[in-house]
């Protein structure tokens, strides 16, 4: 076999190698964004979003009345509320969650607010030292279904075992386009995150 061939059969086996690693994990990200699991955990964990001078933005308020919707059913006998402060912002995310869950009825005692990070992998890191702290083992995850297999992973591996109950209406899951945007974000961002252990979009 002249050199030739063999860098040609190896350069194809690598883009193998790749396409077959990239179309797995978008299955997995589609597959995950399918799911609802409501089991006993201690917490639900909702992601933040955007919020505007302390009211939840329309993603945001799905993924909270996913969250009530779950601590209504007894999942779980608490919800935490994620996400830090953009600049210049007087509330935080997780703040904002807070007053729109209480204000519907949920006991304040029953919500805690971790207002930390500007990023999914931040935000988790920070749930998942208020978990330790309390001795919390699990949680249900609750974020848009895209979304949802990359918040599972980081919180995973920040030791605390997760189930995931995504947002299933809402701007996000419209139109099949943009889903598809969606998926391709995040199986860039989850596969940047395996090789790189950061952050590659801010939620």
């Amino acid at each position: 076999m002249d050199v030739t061939r063999w860098v040609r059969r190896a350069v194809a086996g690598v883009v193998l190698m790749a396409l077959v690693l990239v179309l797995g994990t978008a299955l997995r990200v589609w597959y995950v964004a399918r799911a609802d699991e409501r089991p006993n955990v201690d917490a639900i964990v909702v992601l933040g979003a955007a919020q505007y001078n302390g009211t939840p933005s329309q993603v945001f308020t799905y993924r909270l009345a996913q969250a009530k919707e779950l601590y209504d059913e007894g999942v779980a006998p608490r919800i935490v509320t994620t996400g830090g402060r953009a600049q210049g912002d007087t509330y935080s995310e997780a703040q904002a969650g807070t007053t729109w869950l209480t204000g519907l009825g949920v006991p304040a005692e029953d919500v805690v607010t971790v207002p930390e990070g500007n990023d999914t992998l931040k935000s988790l890191e920070a749930a998942a030292r208020e978990a330790k702290q309390h001795g919390w083992e699990t949680s249900v995850i609750v974020s848009d279904p895209w979304h949802s297999l990359r918040a599972k992973t980081m919180l995973e591996d920040q030791g605390v075992t997760s189930w995931t109950s995504p947002t299933h209406s809402g701007p996000i899951v419209q139109t099949r386009e943009t889903q598809a945007w969606y998926i391709t974000r995040e199986t860039a961002a989850l596969l940047y995150y395996h090789l790189l252990g950061v952050d590659s979009v801010r939620s």
